[in-house]
């Protein structure tokens, strides 16, 4: 199969990276040319002016970019990359959207012969590196069947959870999951410092209980040092916090935790942390 990769973000460029190295034909656009071109250097392959130019031959194409306008933009709009893709040709967003959108693009896609699929990835920077990012898909099994051998070059795990939208609102309860589990991990770590509790030795006893979990297994140790370059920024988990919230007040679901978080990350990005990674929740307590 060939393949188009749109958009070489900190997510894309590792994951086309893993497209390239299982032997699949790719071409890249990223809306910074530069960026694409120093990806091109890196890896031998080929890169288009247009997202039109980078589709047109393919028959998967993938997305990850910052939101619901930037997917339109590079889908949908003037050289976009749905008009262009031949017929029975697969996209892929695995740009964390709404499922609005996603419903959108699968009707856009069925009118135009094509197939899609909307497939939010989880386990951040680290795991888009390591090519062990996790997928939560929407649309028909037909078409994740066609799509997998590209998806599993840069996933440990994926799994179609039910029709166009289902893999977005599947990202959403990720992001509402995590957000309550940062907070905790948080508090617990201000309560352990105010208290005169050791922070390794703390972590490395109760980790191995029932409070144990990926954040507090990856984050306390650079939590402890006070320091937030690791991972996915706050500005992007209150992009994505916000799609969730918005969807509750549509659906009826309570999430006041959520909502509390939100206004947490809030203050931080108000401080100057919108860069920061999500474990810097912790300043609010710790910074003056």
């Amino acid at each position: 199969m060939k393949v188009a990769f749109i958009g070489l973000g900190v997510m894309g460029y590792p994951m086309a990276g893993h497209v390239f190295r299982a032997g699949f034909e790719i071409c890249v656009f990223n809306r910074n040319a530069a960026r694409a071109e120093q990806w091109c250097a890196e890896h031998g392959s080929d890169m288009a002016p247009t997202p039109a130019e980078a589709a047109k031959n393919a028959d998967v194409v993938l997305v990850c970019v910052g939101n619901d306008d930037d997917v339109r933009a590079v889908v949908l709009g003037e050289n976009g990359a749905l008009a262009a893709m031949k017929p029975g040709a697969i996209l892929v967003d695995h740009t964390t959207a709404s499922a609005e959108l996603a419903r959108e693009l699968a009707q856009a896609a069925q009118q135009q012969g094509k197939q899609f699929l909307d497939a939010p990835v989880s386990g951040g920077q680290a795991g888009a590196e390591n090519g062990a990012l996790t997928v939560m898909i929407g649309g028909d099994q037909s078409t994740v069947d066609l799509a997998k051998p590209v998806i599993d070059c840069y996933s440990r795990f994926s799994k179609l959870l039910g029709p166009a939208g289902h893999g977005q609102l599947a990202k959403m309860v990720n992001q509402i999951c995590i957000a309550g589990v940062v907070q905790g991990l948080a508090e617990g770590l201000s309560f352990a410092m105010k208290a005169g509790l050791e922070g390794e030795a703390l972590i490395e006893t109760i980790s191995k209980g029932a409070a144990g979990s990926w954040q507090m297994e990856n984050r306390y140790q650079t939590m402890l040092q006070d320091q937030y370059e690791f991972g996915f920024a706050v500005d992007w988990m209150r992009k994505d916090l916000g799609i969730a919230l918005a969807e509750a007040a549509k659906n009826g679901a309570e999430l006041p935790i959520t909502a509390l978080v939100d206004s947490f990350y809030q203050e931080v990005q108000a401080a100057g942390g919108g860069r920061w990674d999500t474990s810097s929740l912790l300043t609010r307590y710790t910074r003056e």
